[in-house]
């Protein structure tokens, strides 16, 4: 069976209603990206943040999946189907994909101010002082700007191992994801799905195909 691995941005969940991550203004939901998603930001006003994300968490339980994730759900009956996303909502999951690497954290899940590894699934709002097994404060489990990106690792070794690599609702701008597209072996399909102009990293590729479309208008002119 062929390994199709994909990587999926904020395009996908924009068609189910969720903000995007970045917008023409450089605000997210009228904050300064810097004060919300940095641990500058988290240092100089915790409860802002953990408002935001709070927010943030809440929006998610009033969307749905929509028919580009059940698209990828429904490729499993074909391929081998590995999806990366830069995504922090659990969409993908609720379509019912099997194998999902979330690059930038999930918002449904929080972890210890100190200890990295100690991650606890989270539905509700999180509020100061409420405490990690450690003591720490729970901050939200998302890769902020200037962190480390913990899965990095393992979405390369899929990339690597991938005979099609699908690039979905992303514009290829937020490192070190975008570079992910470097990682599959040179000749292999690559097909990038997202309305606006892509400025695709590796342009030698012969195999690289661009759909100007949106998510769930691009996967109807998929020939896998």
């Amino acid at each position: 069976m062929k390994k199709v691995v994909v990587l999926t941005g904020a395009g996908i969940s924009a068609e189910s209603g969720i903000s995007t991550f970045r917008d023409a203004n450089g605000l997210w939901e009228n904050h300064d990206i810097m004060e919300v998603a940095s641990p500058e930001g988290w240092q100089n006003n915790p409860e802002l943040v953990l408002n935001f994300y709070n927010l943030r968490r809440r929006q998610l339980k009033e969307v749905q999946p929509n028919s580009a994730h059940y698209f990828l759900k429904e490729l499993e009956k074909k391929f081998e189907v590995v999806v990366i996303t830069q995504n922090v909502d659990d969409l993908h999951e609720r379509a019912g994909s099997s194998q999902v690497i979330h690059l930038h954290g999930e918002l449904k899940k929080v972890r210890s101010e100190k200890s990295e590894d100690l991650i606890l699934d989270w539905e509700e709002d999180i509020q100061l002082g409420d405490l990690a097994e450690d003591g720490a404060q729970l901050r939200p489990h998302i890769v902020w700007f200037g962190e480390m990106v913990p899965m990095m690792e393992k979405a390369i070794e899929e990339v690597s191992d991938a005979d099609i690599m699908l690039v979905i609702g992303t514009s290829l701008q937020v490192y070190p994801a975008a570079s992910l597209i470097d990682f599959i072996e040179f000749g292999k399909p690559i097909y990038v799905i997202d309305p606006n102009s892509v400025t695709v990293p590796v342009p030698s590729n012969p195999n690289i195909q661009v759909i100007r479309k949106t998510a769930t208008e691009g996967v109807l002119d998929l020939d896998l």
